[in-house]
């Protein structure tokens, strides 16, 4: 069995990679849009789908994002803001309906390989800013993949880490033997993480709840 595993390149799909690779034969999909640290996110992946002999590769581009622009990942007039994980607003890294468009190639891909199953390294922690991390989003996605495609076609979402806390999700990694050294989170730096970021903070964080030690350069 064949499954599309959306793979950025960062610690959450590493190891969602990591539990697919069990499950399934992989076909690993890198999307860039114009995000400031594309060049090292494909990078990353490149070594992951590698790492894992995934039976197939591709990566594809949607910059069309950077021209809608709202976000700081897209944006270079947006300034990434310093780390807030307390926060409940949205932040300026937010990619305004990112992951629709992510699963949107996820699910083209995997209705003519014979995919079965799409895989995306989700976590509900980050869904106080991201509000395409919540199941509830999944869930409706997953009703619109079986009214648009194909009546035989059979495509699941598949969430595995979307309900575990980053410190869970380092344990859960190091237990798989996931390559998380070389992963990328970063939103700002490509040679060294910047470590100030919302997505470095709580790489971080989970690392040091975890009891762990990040293997990945900080400035």
């Amino acid at each position: 069995m064949l499954a599309v595993v959306l793979a950025s390149g960062g610690m959450d799909s590493c190891v969602t990679t990591a539990i697919a690779a069990q499950e399934r034969e992989l076909a690993m999909l890198h999307v860039s849009y114009g995000q400031r640290t594309a060049r090292r996110e494909l990078k990353a992946f490149g070594h992951i789908a590698d790492f894992y002999k995934a039976k197939l590769q591709m990566a594809t581009s949607i910059a069309h994002l950077a021209q809608i622009g709202g976000s700081s990942l897209t944006d270079g007039r947006i300034e990434v803001s310093q780390a807030n994980i307390e926060s409940k607003e949205i932040p300026t890294s937010y990619v305004p309906f990112r992951n629709a468009h992510l699963l949107s190639i996820a699910t083209s891909w995997a209705e003519v390989i014979g995919a079965d199953r799409i895989y995306i390294g989700a976590v509900a922690e980050d869904s106080s800013g991201y509000p395409d991390c919540r199941p509830e989003f999944y869930e409706a996605f997953q009703r619109a993949i079986e009214i648009g495609t194909k009546p035989v076609t059979k495509i699941e979402i598949v969430t595995p880490v979307i309900h575990l806390r980053k410190s869970e999700i380092v344990k859960l990694g190091a237990e798989l033997g996931a390559p998380l050294d070389l992963s990328w989170s970063c939103y700002k730096r490509e040679d060294v993480a910047c470590g100030e970021c919302d997505s470095c903070a709580l790489r971080l964080r989970g690392f040091r709840e975890a009891g762990l030690r990040d293997p990945i350069p900080y400035a």
